[in-house]
């Protein structure tokens, strides 16, 4: 479903060159909840953002479903972040005027969609992420969980094949975030999407099938974490990274 092969990703900061991203070679074949780990400045952030589109490598190839979409031409690109990738932020990035509902029908809105199918649609998600209750109100009037469920709504409102998740619990509670990662792994397996989120928490990776260990900006290891706890996340983690 998505190959990366020998990604490279370089920014220049003042005089400074800084080398985000040096060959990363990744491989996800089945859908299902993946995870991206390595610690700040890995560059796991760097290839999310390769993976949504939002920036393009210097080098190398990324495949979605068969098609490259690493030379997509602007306006190709944005059709596929409008219906091709769904994107989950830490900051939420909700609109603080428009109702739970409003947010979440707002990317089709933009694209001049049927507002009666939008509505369908927005219902159909209110209800699936235990929102329907909430669904007129504002993002003040939520709490942070629910704040973030919006904003997974609003990125299924396409059903695009991919979901990207950059640490989408920094801002929840513990018990906050363990609905959240289960809610993820649930909808990759029912919908059968692929969901790939970067964190740095070993408790958010154990909800994944699988974790690809990013260190100096390349894929150091994979990890196979479904069944393990967080506690078995944080040790296999520190093997790989302490692995020569």
């Amino acid at each position: 479903m998505l190959a990366c092969a020998d990604v490279h990703k370089s920014y220049t900061t003042g005089r400074d060159q800084v080398s985000a991203l040096r060959g990363v070679d990744l491989v996800i074949d089945d859908p299902g909840f993946y995870a991206i780990m390595g610690a700040s400045g890995s560059g796991k952030s760097t290839l999310l953002h390769l993976l949504g589109c939002l920036d393009r490598p210097d080098r190398g190839t990324i495949e979605l479903g068969g098609r490259r979409i690493d030379t997509l031409g602007e306006r190709e690109a944005t059709h596929f972040r409008r219906r091709g990738v769904g994107i989950v932020f830490q900051q939420f990035n909700l609109i603080p005027t428009l109702t739970a509902r409003q947010n979440i029908e707002l990317p089709g809105m933009l694209a001049g969609d049927d507002p009666r199918a939008l509505a369908r649609r927005s219902d159909e998600l209110l209800d699936r992420l235990g929102l329907a209750d909430r669904s007129e109100h504002r993002p003040d009037a939520l709490s942070g969980g629910e704040q973030q469920r919006v904003a997974i709504a609003r990125a299924l409102l396409f059903s695009p094949p991919l979901i990207l998740a950059d640490e989408p619990t920094g801002n929840l509670d513990s018990a906050s975030s363990r609905r959240l990662w289960q809610l993820l792994a649930d909808i990759a397996a029912q919908d059968k999407l692929l969901v790939v989120m970067v964190t740095h928490e070993p408790a958010a990776a154990s909800h994944c099938r699988r974790a690809f260990i990013l260190q100096d900006g390349r894929v150091k290891a994979t990890l196979e974490t479904e069944g393990l706890d967080a506690a078995g996340v944080a040790a296999g983690y520190q093997h790989c990274i302490q692995t020569p």
